[in-house]
């Protein structure tokens, strides 16, 4: 399919809004105080909800440069229009990276089997992935690469950017120092745009080894290893897809919010795009229910009670509602809403789905790890899990506003046309014009 890019892209940025940033503070601020009176009233509480909600936001951040990258990778024309909105999620890589780092201070409270290796013969079989000074290296290493090149892979896609906005419409004093700090030991525009796409061509491969790589050990040191007996080799691929289907799911709508701002935003972020966001948006919904299916039918099937202690605590009568409600969220309610092409098209349509998608992974998250420590007799869910969420949540509007206020919101620059394999071997003679093979 022909895909029409403009040659002339013009520079608009989300508008800076102190009301919104306003919005965020207070969203952060509140969630850091019930976060605080929540771990001197039930720390164990305090910091299941802590984890479970980095859990998500890392994921969501994480899941939408994925998606910038995997369409880099495949050439992909048709989100010429969106690929800022994803790499946004960049912006808060930093910030998870940081909020990571009080996690990597839990112990027996959060982690069973640190007392059970003393006394369990299965769990001390795997002492040697299953001790705190291994997991520290491991999270805090694979953090830094995986969050490090996310972050220098959006930072090669903004670059060439800055040589085409210098003197732009909207320009201000904090668009330009940025504009300065990124243009150092600038090359000149056409230099710079080839030197940011091979980079880039060249690090997206990369990228997705090491995003399945961290985000399995991270579902696995934050919520597998809570039930030290049971595994699945599943968990790591269901963990990060979801954060990828998340990644894609947000960028739609992001999409839907920034074309209200300006109107070369509405008429540049098109029908084709939110149709193809939401025809991806429905095909990961699917392949969620695949890969959660995947692994149920194995467990179920096999009726071996090491491999259906997780499965059992989830479906059981204090966690099994719950359980299906997220099923319903996650896979029920938005297979059958964006299933015609209209639901996929109308960007209110289109939201509500979206909003219900990232509403059940919020609580899919939470679902992989509180269960494992739930106590007998307390509540399966309280008010401190999303009152604790709205920190992290203030922490990702901010700096996701902050990312499209400051950098174009439609990358300006557009990469090279990479000529076909099979046209690049012809001698020059045989081929046509702009390298197209003659008949």
């Amino acid at each position: 399919m022909h895909h029409h890019i403009p040659s002339d892209i013009p520079v608009r940025y989300l508008p800076r809004d102190k009301t919104m940033n306003t919005v965020a503070g207070a969203m952060f601020v509140v969630g850091l105080l019930a976060f605080v009176f929540q771990l001197s009233q039930n720390a164990h509480g305090a910091w299941i909800s802590y984890v479970t909600n980095w859990m998500f936001f890392s994921s969501i951040a994480m899941g939408s440069v994925m998606f910038a990258i995997a369409t880099w990778i495949v050439k992909a024309k048709w989100n010429w229009s969106v690929r800022r909105v994803s790499q946004a999620g960049g912006a808060f890589l930093p910030v998870a990276f940081v909020l990571l780092l009080p996690m990597l201070t839990l112990g027996a409270d959060y982690f069973p089997w640190i007392e059970m290796m003393g006394y369990d013969y299965i769990v001390q079989k795997k002492a040697a992935y299953l001790n705190l000074p291994f997991l520290i290296t491991r999270n805090v290493i694979g953090a830094m690469i995986l969050f490090g090149l996310g972050t220098y892979f959006v930072y090669l896609a903004v670059r060439p950017d800055m040589g085409l906005t210098e003197g732009a419409e909207e320009d201000d004093e904090g668009r330009a120092s940025w504009r300065g700090k990124l243009t150092q030991g600038w090359m000149g525009q056409e230099q710079e745009e080839v030197s940011s796409y091979q980079r880039m061509t060249v690090l997206g491969p990369a990228i997705v080894l090491v995003y399945a790589f961290v985000m399995t050990i991270f579902s696995y040191d934050w919520a597998m290893s809570l039930e030290p007996h049971w595994f699945s080799t599943m968990f790591g691929p269901w963990y990060f897809m979801g954060a990828f289907w998340g990644g894609v799911t947000v960028t739609g709508l992001w999409s839907i919010y920034l074309r209200t701002k300006h109107k070369d935003m509405q008429n540049l972020i098109g029908l084709q795009q939110r149709h193809d966001l939401g025809k991806l948006t429905f095909a990961f919904t699917v392949f969620w229910g695949y890969l959660f299916f995947s692994q149920y039918i194995v467990i179920w099937y096999g009726k071996l009670p090491w491999e259906q202690a997780w499965i059992v605590r989830r479906s059981g009568e204090v966690w099994g509602s719950y359980s299906t409600m997220v099923v319903c969220m996650c896979f029920f309610i938005p297979f059958i809403g964006l299933i015609g092409r209209k639901p996929k098209m109308v960007p209110k349509v289109y939201g509500v789905f979206a909003s219900i998608i990232m509403l059940g992974l919020w609580l899919e998250r939470y679902g992989m790890v509180a269960p494992s420590l739930h106590h007998e007799g307390d509540p399966i869910f309280t008010i401190w899990q999303p009152l604790i969420g709205l920190m992290f949540l203030g922490l990702y509007l901010g700096s996701v506003r902050w990312f499209l206020s400051t950098f174009p919101v439609i990358q300006v620059w557009q990469p090279m046309q990479d000529p076909e394999s099979l046209e690049a071997e012809l001698p020059a003679e045989m081929q046509g014009p702009a390298g197209v093979a003659g008949d």
